[in-house]
């Protein structure tokens, strides 16, 4: 009887230490992309990549790129004029992001969003990014406070964009603040050791160590991310009207 306990003691054992060493195995791993089922790649950018060559940038396959915009109420990312300028000379499709703040209104920090990007500058729906910064890992904000601030910033973009914005987050914040409240929105996951299959999603950063020619900033990496359709649906999906792209031609002359 001895003997029995101690070899389901050692199974028992030797089964948590595989699922663990399974589960380690999946969070120190790097996210492997099925190009032939994601063929269509972008990118994102902020001031960090500093002056970015986008002729060249789209000249390794780069169909989309978001562009960092704004943060919270009062910050405005000092390269987003000049990342949107020189993208409209390519054929890039193009958005711009926001950093969410857990610590000012909505409505601020819509106003603050609205005024750095025009309408006519984007290809496609503007991005609200929600990750926890700072202290805000050990010192969550509650699902009630975060939907405060969250809903009527949503919901000002979407009013003047016309489309619903889309949700940029992490696997914690997704099933903390997003899931349920605002699953309704186009997701665009970080998940940059698997692929994200358990969600519905519409973009996927599956990487925040990439490297490309065409950019020199304080940051040697770029974010890669792939749209989850094929080429024909993204630019069905992201078709830019005649009236926005003469805009948009007009302000790259």
């Amino acid at each position: 009887m001895h003997m029995f306990k101690r070899i389901i003691l050692c199974t028992l054992t030797g089964a948590a230490l595989t699922a663990v060493a399974a589960a380690a195995a999946v969070f120190f791993s790097t996210a492997r992309v099925n190009t032939a089922k994601y063929p269509v790649f972008g990118v994102d950018v902020s001031n960090y990549q500093g002056d970015i060559d986008w002729k060249q940038l789209e000249s390794q396959n780069v169909s989309f790129a978001f562009i960092k915009a704004t943060e919270g109420s009062g910050h405005t990312d000092e390269s987003v004029r000049r990342n949107l300028e020189r993208a409209a000379s390519t054929g890039i499709k193009v958005s711009a992001y926001h950093f969410f703040s857990f610590d000012s209104a909505g409505e601020t920090q819509a106003d603050n969003f609205i005024a750095a990007v025009d309408k006519s500058e984007i290809d496609m729906p503007p991005v609200i990014d929600i990750e926890y910064y700072a202290d805000k890992r050990r010192n969550k904000p509650s699902r009630e406070e975060t939907e405060s601030i969250l809903r009527p910033l949503l919901d000002r973009l979407g009013e003047y964009y016309g489309t619903k914005p889309i949700i940029y987050t992490t696997m914690p914040v997704y099933y903390r603040y997003i899931r349920g409240s605002f699953s309704d929105y186009p997701l665009w996951i970080r998940c940059v050791n698997c692929e994200p299959d358990i969600l519905e999603w519409k973009f996927w950063q599956y990487s925040d160590k990439g490297k490309l020619a065409g950019y020199v900033g304080e940051e040697e990496h770029i974010d890669l991310n792939v749209y989850n359709g094929s080429l024909e649906d993204f630019n069905r999906e992201f078709a830019v009207s005649a009236e926005n792209k003469d805009i948009s031609e007009g302000k790259a002359e």
